[in-house]
């Protein structure tokens, strides 16, 4: 069965998920369950996929600036998107973030989808939790469908891709953390649709990432970059540093590919494509 499916947002996922899936996008501004019906007047999809938020304009801590923005994006958005997607009987993928816990390295396993949210250290990690636990109750009885993604890691130069951050820094922590490998997310986003999927899963690659270990694949192909590990203490901004389960993902048949595995595959392609100018 071919699905009509509409992307809601412009940004860096929702773009690649349009190309993806071949089929419309949509950057309408939406404010309103009117402004949302006229868009599904205007389409008439029987899946939407939320792309919309903000995360700020260089990073999260831009959000704690433009509070009205992030609250509207990233909770009121969702929220409008999850009524108006039940009243017209159709599916609603909301992209949310695995950035809304705090996490004890030495205590804690990978965390799971039915742990609660608890860090609400940055403005922006609050505005997705608020909208995610109301996700998660409609979710129980409805076609809703909630995707937490986390620190995306692409094949492609972009500003949004963990690669290109990390080298422009030159500084980087030494902590594994969960990262979704943006080819990966595609296939497991086709797969939780195909199955229609409803409920929270961690949409992630299995296993932690220390970031000196990109550095080094990246310096394989770039032997005259350089980088410097520093002490979580002295990068001075609030984040939060965690390993999510994907157990449950696995469970629907899934193959979650080892976030180890992925990474000479990504640089490769990622210094071909930006060596051509891509």
């Amino acid at each position: 069965m071919k699905y009509k499916m509409l992307v809601l947002g412009n940004g860096f996922m929702g773009a690649k998920i349009a190309k993806e899936l071949e089929c419309d996008i949509c950057d309408k501004r939406i404010l309103s369950l009117a402004d949302a019906q006229a868009v599904i007047d205007q389409y008439k999809p029987d899946k939407i996929i939320n792309c919309i938020g903000h995360t700020g304009a260089h990073n999260v801590d831009d959000c704690e600036i433009d509070k009205d923005k992030t609250l509207m994006a990233n909770t009121f958005v969702p929220i409008i998107l999850a009524e108006v997607a039940i009243r017209n009987k159709i599916k609603l993928v909301h992209i949310s973030s695995g950035c809304i816990y705090n996490f004890d390295y030495k205590k804690q396993k990978p965390i799971v989808e039915e742990d609660v949210p608890d860090f609400f250290g940055l403005y922006y990690s609050r505005t997705k939790i608020y909208a995610e636990r109301a996700l998660e109750v409609l979710s129980r009885r409805n076609n809703i469908l909630i995707l937490r993604i986390r620190i995306p890691l692409d094949n492609r130069p972009n500003p949004k891709n963990i690669l290109d951050k990390l080298i422009k820094y030159g500084k980087v922590i030494d902590l594994p953390n969960s990262v979704t490998y943006v080819p990966d997310f595609m296939k497991m986003l086709r797969h939780l649709i195909k199955i229609d999927a409803t409920g929270i899963y961690n949409a992630v690659n299995k296993y932690g990432l220390r970031y000196p270990e990109l550095m080094d694949i990246y310096k394989k192909y770039v032997p005259g970059f350089k980088y410097e590990i520093i002490d979580l203490a002295k990068l001075g901004l609030v984040r939060t540093n965690l390993v999510m389960s994907v157990k449950k993902l696995e469970k629907t048949g899934f193959l979650v590919r080892n976030i180890h595995e992925v990474l000479e595959e990504c640089v490769s392609s990622y210094v071909k494509i930006k060596d051509a100018g891509g």
